[in-house]
């Protein structure tokens, strides 16, 4: 799970970044999609990896001190 975790924030860091001049004639509420990606796009996804890795790493460890007390 960490390592797929890491290849998505290392993707969307990439991604980004790569792909920005291409992205640059698409427009988002009137700035570029290169930016939007760059600064809100990009920020998001790294908030959802942490949330969700905080989530998975809460149920393994309340499934792990079950099973230590039995």
């Amino acid at each position: 799970m960490t390592t797929l975790l890491l290849l998505l924030w290392l993707l969307t860091g990439f991604c980004a970044a790569f792909f920005a001049r291409e992205l640059a004639g698409l427009s988002v509420f009137g700035w570029p999609l290169s930016f939007y990606l760059a600064a809100q796009g990009a920020s998001l996804v790294y908030l959802g990896i942490i949330g969700f890795y905080a989530w998975r790493m809460r149920r393994l460890d309340r499934a792990a001190a079950t099973e230590h007390r039995a």
